[in-house]
């Protein structure tokens, strides 16, 4: 494979599809993550009528972690080197769902599945030097104003629609811990990770709010929430020159300003056992089958 690679969660819709196109365009190969199989149809159509970069499909469920597990590995076989990664994919739910392995269905797709996935990437990102992980966070964060990750982590309990946002700042709140304790973690000469902000989007508004649908037609009308802006943070962590031995960085949608972790998750010490605590879950989980 004589082009860059660049694998992208959530490339099918919204900041991911923006991101995946760009890309293209800047001649990477796009690998999609996807769980709709027409969505993945309609995006390699899409991308084939504007570019000639070779598109690869790849099909998981992230609300399930071994679906990650195994589309990693999947995707660390199929390419003999793998240049960028983008964890775009997230969800905000208005009411709780708890998964087949019985974690919460925010918790999983916006932060446990990712963190598998990375991980089971992390050979052939690091054998593809240099090589770069954006994970997508958001400014939601700050709604998070405490972190307990033993039991934050096993939350299953039914929140309404008003403390929906809290819970899903935390695990945005959880992405950017992640990233800053990976980042420690990795040679940053080999491999470097940074979390963006890519602010207010009009797209992927939860498809369990009433009247979504109708909201986002009328906020794309008005101009309200571009998500070429989110999507230009997140192209820009994956390929400025500028930003490539950056790592553990958290940026800002307004010209990549930096920003801090929120102030619940902002210390190392806590950091490192949220990562400790997710190690222990996900073991505990494919233990048990």
């Amino acid at each position: 494979m004589d082009r860059p690679v660049a694998v992208i969660t959530g490339a099918t819709s919204g900041l991911g599809r923006i991101a995946a196109f760009e890309l293209a365009r800047q001649g990477y190969r796009i690998g999609a993550v996807t769980r709709s199989r027409s969505k993945a149809e309609a995006l390699v159509t899409d991308l084939k009528e504007v570019t000639d970069a070779p598109v690869d499909v790849f099909h998981a469920d992230l609300g399930l972690t071994a679906h990650a597990r195994r589309v990693g590995e999947e995707i660390a076989a199929y390419y003999p080197r793998l240049d960028v990664l983008i964890n775009n994919a997230g969800l905000h739910a208005f009411a709780q769902r708890v998964t087949a392995e019985g974690f919460a269905d925010m918790t999983a797709v916006n932060y446990l599945s990712p963190f598998v996935l990375t991980g089971a990437l992390a050979a052939r990102l690091g054998a593809s030097a240099p090589a770069r992980i954006v994970n997508v966070a958001s400014e939601a964060s700050q709604q998070a104003k405490t972190i307990a990750p033993a039991e934050d982590l096993r939350r299953t309990g039914p929140y309404s629609r008003r403390e929906s946002m809290t819970l899903y700042g935390r695990t945005k709140l959880m992405t950017i811990m992640w990233t800053q304790e990976l980042a420690r973690r990795l040679d940053a000469g080999k491999v470097t990770v940074n979390c963006c902000d890519p602010g207010f989007n009009a797209t992927g508004l939860g498809r369990d709010l009433p009247g979504s649908a109708v909201l986002q037609r009328v906020l794309n009308t008005l101009r309200i929430g571009d998500p070429r802006k989110g999507a230009g943070i997140i192209v820009r962590l994956a390929t400025d020159p500028a930003l490539g031995r950056t790592s553990g960085g958290y940026f800002s949608v307004r010209d990549a300003r930096p920003l801090q972790c929120p102030e619940p998750g902002r210390d190392p010490r806590v950091q490192r056992e949220l990562w400790d605590e997710t190690v222990a879950l996900l073991a505990a989980r494919r233990s048990a089958g």
